[in-house]
């Protein structure tokens, strides 16, 4: 014997199809909540890496008594590669009569 009455099934076509219909609903109002919040993530990784490079000039003002005149003058203390932010195009804007590192 199975250990199953005659009167016991799995579960029906239909049951299975309002199963795969809820999680197809919680699915397309997840996906773009995700995709919105990876905008946020781009945004605030650019801030991060903003203030990072300020911190730099800063060091750099500290050690040599002015400011840099290129953001390119940081590569003793940043990679060039971390000196854009992630995702976006262009290079930070830096204004060296200020010191002040800005987003494109």
């Amino acid at each position: 014997m199975s250990g199953r009455s005659p009167n016991e099934h799995g579960f029906t076509l239909i049951e299975m199809l309002i199963v795969i219909l809820i999680i197809s609903i919680l699915l397309l109002i997840a996906v773009p909540n995700m995709a919105k919040n990876n905008d946020v993530v781009k945004d605030k990784s650019c801030n991060a890496t903003v203030k990072l490079i300020q911190s730099q000039v800063a060091a750099y003002e500290v050690e040599n008594n002015t400011l840099p005149e290129r953001i390119e003058d940081l590569s003793e203390y940043i990679d060039s590669e971390d000196m854009k932010c992630p995702g976006e195009d262009g290079d930070l804007n830096y204004d060296p009569a200020t010191g002040k590192v800005s987003r494109p």
